[in-house]
Formats: structure tokens, C-alpha cells, sequence
């Protein structure tokens, strides 16, 4: 048997907070994991010039493109990123009223920043350039990589490993030669300072490679507050303290000293239908002189 109270708002706390998992592929789980490689170029659309990933095939063009004008346009004139230009208001600057003076354009573009730092970004913009690009499916990341946990290794140990700071830069050593999306589970190498003498191809192509990161999970905790006050929930709903085909009360339900047992607490929506259930540790009895409040926290 059970008995129905209503939640206040102030009863309900909804917390968000974050958990992490580990992965580690080798390049022959690629496929069924669906990480992806691209190699993107510059310069006029070719029809057959195309890059094959683990799952897809793509026009380098449209890859080198979409990169460029997702993550660096706002930093093609500076690696710090364009500053944006404001107009200043002269308040009756004429016989007409007011007046703005001065460019009133900005950047309109939002480029990802990975960091509430400056951060610098390099992208080549020369003739038949190349960039590499590294896809992670969302349904592996989550909500997004946790920065300072992606690692890129070539087993062959050429060119090495590739790591995040944390800050949204790839690094090759000590050299900067990219950036990583942790958001959107990209990282775009860019051969910043020339890192890789022979271009990113091979980072495309060779299969001799470790991919590693950790994913992100929101996960909301709920805690519910049951508030059973003194004058709630003093008699027994249980059957078995009844006795005889015409349900008498057992003499001892009616002592001043009797008091009811929570073993569960039910949660219902506004339906009356039953959601989740609690059990305590073990039964504790209700009071008669005082309020007691039971915590239920639910992880969802």
C-alpha cells in the first residue's frame, strides 16, 4: 500500500555534472568505430581529385573549404584572429540628430574558439596547400573530447605523436601543427611552421597509427526531497494490521507507542504512474513530534 505526497519546487535540485571514459583504437577498428581521415587541398574544384576515408570519400577541395570557413576565418589576416571594427555615436554631431561615425562592420564569423584565452590559429592559404583532417564520431565523444586527452600515434614513430595542450592546439613535439574541435570531435592539421617536410599526406595513409582521447558525458542528478512532516503518514496503510472478515484493527495499532515503518519511498508522475523506487537501507520509523526528510538522489 502506499500514500501520495506532491514535491514542492524547493523539494527538486537538478545538478549537472561531467564524467569522462577512456578510449584507445587501433587503425583496424577505425572502420567500426567510424573515426575518419581527410586530406583537404587548396585551390579550383576538380571533379576526380578526391580523398577516401575509413567510411567515405570526399573532394579535397570541398574538405580544404569547409575547414576554412568553419574554424580560421576569422584568422586568415592575423593568427590571433581579425579585431572587430566599431562605430562610434556623436549624439547631435549635425541638424539631423545623431550620427555614427567611423566602420560599423565586424567579423561575422564564429569560429569555435577552444579556449577563453587569445588563441592563435594558422591556416595555409597558398597554391595546392594540404591539410589533414581526423573525424571522431559524436557517439564515441559525447558532448565533446576532454581537452588535454587526445593523442594521434604513429607506431613507426614517423612522424611521432600528435597531442592536444588543452587549449585547442595540436602539437608535434614542441611545435605547434594544428587545432582540435573538441565539440565537434575534429582535428585539422595545418603543417604550421612546416612540421612535416613532405606535406600531410602520410598522416592520412599510413595505417600503422593509435588514436586515443577521453569522451564527455552530461549527466543530471536529481535529488528529491520526501518531507514527511508530524502529523504525515502516523497510521498504517499495510493490511496486515487488520484482522478477522471484518478488518478490526489489531489492539496494538491503536497504543500511543505505535509507529509505522518506511521501508520505500515510490516516485510518481502526474499520471499516478510509478517512475522510480528507493528502498531504504533499512525501515525507519515515522515520528510523531518532529518532521523527517528522506533524500533521494537519481542519476540520469
Amino acid at each position: 500500500m502506499s500514500a501520495y505526497k506532491q514535491f514542492l519546487a524547493s523539494d527538486v535540485i537538478i545538478t549537472p555534472f561531467e564524467v569522462n571514459k577512456g578510449f584507445t583504437f587501433k587503425y583496424s577498428e577505425f572502420a567500426g568505430i567510424g573515426i575518419d581521415r581527410f586530406l583537404g587541398t587548396s585551390g579550383s574544384f576538380i571533379s576526380d581529385k578526391t580523398t577516401t576515408g575509413t567510411l567515405s570519400t570526399e573532394y579535397t577541395v570541398l574538405v580544404y573549404s569547409s575547414i576554412k570557413e568553419l574554424y580560421y576565418a576569422n584568422f586568415l589576416s592575423s593568427s590571433f584572429g581579425d579585431t572587430a571594427q566599431t562605430a562610434s555615436l556623436i549624439p547631435g554631431a549635425d541638424r539631423a540628430g545623431d550620427r555614427l561615425v567611423g566602420p560599423n562592420q565586424s567579423t561575422g564569423y564564429y569560429s569555435y574558439p577552444q579556449t577563453t584565452l587569445s588563441q592563435s590559429r594558422f591556416f595555409p592559404t597558398g597554391s595546392g596547400v594540404e591539410i589533414a583532417v581526423f573525424s571522431i564520431p559524436s557517439s564515441i565523444y559525447g558532448t565533446q573530447i576532454k581537452p588535454g586527452s587526445f593523442s594521434w600515434t604513429d607506431n613507426s614513430n614517423d612522424p611521432g605523436s600528435l597531442t592536444d595542450d588543452g587549449e585547442g592546439n595540436i602539437i608535434s613535439g614542441s611545435t605547434v601543427v594544428g587545432n582540435i574541435i573538441y565539440q565537434h570531435g575534429l582535428v585539422i592539421i595545418t603543417n604550421q611552421n612546416g612540421a612535416f617536410g613532405n606535406g600531410v599526406s602520410d598522416l592520412i595513409d599510413n595505417t600503422n597509427v593509435t588514436c586515443s582521447f577521453q569522451s564527455t558525458i552530461t549527466i543530471y542528478e536529481s535529488q528529491y526531497k520526501c518531507t514527511i512532516t508530524e502529523n504525515d503518514f502516523n497510521f498504517s496503510t499495510n493490511p496486515s494490521i487488520l484482522s478477522g472478515s471484518e478488518g478490526q484493527l489489531y489492539s496494538f495499532t491503536t497504543a500511543s507507542y505505535f509507529a509505522p515503518y518506511v521501508s520505500t519511498v515510490g516516485l510518481y508522475n502526474d499520471n499516478q504512474e510509478l517512475v522510480a523506487v528507493a528502498k531504504l537501507a533499512q525501515p525507519v520509523p515515522t515520528s510523531a513530534t518532529t518532521d523527517m526528510s528522506i533524500v533521494i538522489n537519481l542519476d540520469l
